[in-house]
């Protein structure tokens, strides 16, 4: 994300209500002063996630590993949640992954990769990981259930679970998703002794 206290997302509107309800913010222009920011809510009203569903592109970085590593991504967001390990719950995720994109386009010939109806594998399997988080940070379960926003919006998802993580985090320095760099020892030798 650009800004950690520059993005807002837009307020949830449960189905069954309007937009309408909500209080409007007063322009400068107006002559009317602007409302003081809402308190804190308390520990039993969740609260909003930081970005939303669809605001992959604030943080490139993410959104291409959740492009085109979405296993790598999911391990990560497993492994804070202390969930799984990163290598296991990657693993897991890639064999459910490529099994379904294996089974969709051998089924459609080519055609499909990934048929909805296939995702609720991963579905049932990532919901519960962000079940976890809602209930680590008191989250709202929106844009929709989580087993919903997994079946449809699947990457997405998964981006948006590690950007609240990286923003709710306790330590200032974010997880880091670059690989871990391996140096060699230094050269060692063997001489005898000379018996």
């Amino acid at each position: 994300m650009k800004s950690r206290s520059s993005y807002v997302p837009p307020p949830y509107i449960p189905l069954g209500q309007s937009d309408e309800d909500l209080p409007r913010p007063t322009g400068e222009g107006d002559g009317e002063p602007r409302p003081s920011p809402p308190p804190p809510p308390p520990q039993s009203q969740s609260v909003q996630w930081s970005s939303g569903i669809c605001a992959c592109c604030d943080d490139m970085q993410s959104c291409c590993i959740g492009l085109f590593f979405p296993c790598y991504l999911f391990g990560k967001n497993a492994e804070f949640l202390g969930s799984g390990t990163l290598v296991g719950s990657c693993i897991t995720h890639f064999i459910l992954w490529a099994l379904i994109n294996t089974l969709c386009c051998v089924l459609t010939q080519g055609f499909y990769l990934a048929l909805p109806g296939f995702g609720c594998f991963i579905s049932c399997y990532a919901c519960g990981y962000r079940r976890a988080l809602r209930s680590r940070y008191n989250l709202q379960e929106a844009p929709c259930g989580d087993f919903a926003t997994h079946f449809f919006c699947h990457l997405c998802a998964i981006c948006q679970e590690y950007r609240e993580i990286r923003e709710r985090a306790e330590d200032p320095k974010p997880p880091d998703l670059n690989l871990a760099v391996v140096t060699a020892p230094d050269v060692q030798t063997m001489e005898s002794s000379g018996l």
